[in-house]
């Protein structure tokens, strides 16, 4: 399998554009609140200072070693964005960035805004910590995103001078290494599949191959600065938190840090794909299979613990202390949709959109201004949103995400369309010869009602293949006004004919309100129910309610509706119903009583929001998971 083999080709972002219904008025909201936001928050906190290269030891405030990576990540989003806008505002900060950064470059192409000026002395020495690569990959993936999305070579350019040196410094018969934090390996990738030049195919192939062997990098390179092996800020002892325990192709379980792991997954995928390497990819499978069927929140968050921020041992699966970090559920949502490029399968759509819709946009208020860094399943209510963060990683990578969230739309085989997920949309694509442009109409996800027009120059036979989501149980197609068959493998229904100019296209999705429930080995919510619809999770607020929502309890025949109600959170699907809540009355002065003396529970009124939506309003305690009564 050569890199033009994989056996989908997402639409690059520039072929479609999102004109209506639930994404469109979030992605205005990125556009016009987020990525301005975040660009202030850069000035003001130093960060684009840093790229001056003005520091002097003895200054205050020194430029931190991630700081690059904040920069950027607004630098992809901003990119992204001018792809489907214009705006010339955005352009000209976009392109007064860029030229610092090009200032900022030295002669041999290193770009590293803290290593240049606060500890140049310590360039390359601590790898695991320091973030360099880390940096650099996010420097990379930039560079390729502002190319893709405007044409322009000056940040690529920039960054692949940067690659080049990267390149002479690490690798068979130079330097030994790895990052510590892993992204460099999947912008690699994205640089290969740019540039077509294979040493990035190799350096991506090396960093990958390297990490976990024996002796180990890390403590080699920690011995040389003087210190014990396994010394690290988090006290983890152990090298799973780097996912450096073992070599990439031998791990089976995702260990340690949650973000990094999702980052190097992603790479692993993008490797496979364009080696055709059998044992990298059978790795890839079971590090997914070990993530989706005993690691997941049925929020589509992954890495259950502040500790290490990482994941926990197999179901371990804490609601109030959860940590589900933004950043995790944005790789997780990068390692699907590879995998999805890769072989075709609508499990790794249906885990990417549960994540979008749920675990990612969690991460960012309706205001567009205000951010969750942690996103539990249940709160007491001090858990808040805000304005930005010291380690600042997830507000401009959510940007970047939503800003080209037109990617992950559509695919395109030789002789098939793939839509993988329903937004109101344009896009263009060339399949079996033909240029076809494919409309779609929906209010989803609070509809299931999907309608498509296709436009073509003239006749051509291929296969439109619409997913047809795991959480959905009927489902119907209909091919201009008249029903069709469609026949239903790995999760899409293909329709193949001859297609003309203006067919139509209407799928309907059943999307009822159903109650979830977790695999028995889940402690945490043995004998709790969860509200879905479609793929959107609910939660419990306590300002819709009366009796505390942390106490309410949902018996298995109470009736459940969904409404959409247009002047709640912006416009959403509600799902009202009655639940159950225990009585206070003869509690005082007691802690515990017998049971039979406890009066029968009192039924109330719950209301569930969709649990991306949640600390937007009044301060209160929050649950997606309720006891069965």
């Amino acid at each position: 399998m050569a890199v033009s083999e994989r056996q989908l080709e997402p639409l690059p972002l520039t072929q479609v554009r999102i004109t209506g219904g639930f994404w469109k008025g979030r992605l205005d909201t990125n556009r016009t609140k987020t990525i301005p936001h975040i660009y202030r928050m850069l000035e003001q906190t130093g960060r684009l200072g840093a790229l001056r290269l003005t520091y002097r030891p003895g200054d205050p405030e020194p430029p931190h070693i991630f700081w690059d990576s904040d920069i950027a990540k607004w630098l992809e989003a901003a990119s992204c964005s001018l792809a489907t806008h214009r705006h010339p505002a955005l352009k000209k900060r976009l392109d007064a960035t860029i030229a610092l950064l090009a200032k900022a470059q030295q002669p041999d192409g290193y770009l590293n805004s803290h290593f240049t000026t606060v500890e140049p002395e310590k360039r390359w020495t601590n790898l695991r910590d320091g973030h360099e690569l880390y940096c650099a990959g996010h420097l990379i993936e930039a560079g390729v995103a502002h190319f893709e999305a405007t044409g322009e070579r000056t940040l690529l350019d920039i960054v692949c001078r940067y690659a080049d040196y990267i390149d002479s410094v690490f690798g068979p018969g130079k330097r030994t290494g790895y990052p510590g934090h892993e992204e460099i390996e999947l912008a690699l990738m994205r640089l290969y599949r740019a540039s077509g030049r294979e040493r990035y195919l190799r350096l991506a192939g090396y960093f990958i191959d390297e990490r976990g062997r024996e002796p180990h990098f890390f403590d080699a390179e920690a011995e040389a600065r003087g210190e014990q092996p396994f010394r690290h800020r988090h006290g983890d002892r152990t090298l799973r938190y780097w996912q450096a325990h073992l070599p990439v192709r031998r791990q089976r379980e995702a260990v340690g840090h949650a973000v990094r792991a999702m980052y190097l997954y992603a790479g692993l995928a993008d490797l496979a794909a364009a080696t055709g390497d059998e044992p990298l990819l059978a790795a890839c499978r079971r590090l997914w299979q070990n993530v989706a069927l005993r690691k997941l929140y049925v929020t589509g968050g992954v890495g259950a613990h502040h500790h290490g921020e990482s994941f926990g041992r197999n179901h371990a699966l804490p609601n109030e202390s959860a940590y589900a970090e933004t950043c995790a559920a944005i790789g997780l949502v990068f390692f699907a949709h590879r995998m999805l490029q890769i072989e075709a399968d609508g499990v790794y759509a249906d885990v990417m959109e549960r994540a979008l819709y749920n675990g990612v946009l969690s991460g960012v208020g309706l205001d567009g201004r205000t951010f969750f860094y942690v996103n539990p399943l249940a709160s007491v209510g001090d858990h808040h949103r805000q304005r930005f963060f010291g380690c600042a990683c997830c507000p401009p990578n959510l940007a970047r995400l939503l800003a080209s969230l037109g990617t992950y739309l559509y695919s395109a085989a030789a002789d098939a369309l793939y839509v993988h997920l329903y937004a109101a949309s344009r896009a263009t694509a060339d399949v079996a010869g033909r240029t076809v442009t494919v409309t779609q109409e929906t209010d989803y996800p609070w509809d299931g009602h999907v309608g498509l027009t296709l436009n073509l120059d003239r006749s051509a036979k291929f296969s439109l293949r619409l997913r047809v989501p795991g959480w959905c149980k009927e489902f119907t197609v209909k091919v201009n006004g008249n029903p069709a068959a469609a026949r239903v493998r790995k999760g899409y229904a293909t329709l193949r004919r001859a297609w003309n100019d203006g067919d139509t296209v209407t799928l309907t999705l059943a999307m009822p309100v159903e109650r979830i429930v977790a695999h028995p080995a889940v402690a945490e919510d043995l004998g709790r129910v969860a509200l879905v619809r479609g793929p959107v999770v609910y939660c419990l607020e306590q300002c819709d309610h009366q009796a505390p929502v942390r106490r309410v309890s949902l018996p298995d025949e109470a009736r459940l509706t969904a409404r959409f109600m247009p002047r709640v959170l912006g416009g959403c699907v509600v799902i009202n119903g009655a639940g159950l809540a225990p009585s206070p009355s003869g509690w005082k002065e007691a802690l515990y009583r017998r049971a039979e003396a406890v009066g029968p529970a009192r039924t109330t009124k719950i209301r569930a929001i969709p649990y991306a939506l949640w600390d937007n309003r009044k301060v209160g305690p929050m649950t997606v998971w309720m006891p069965r009564a």
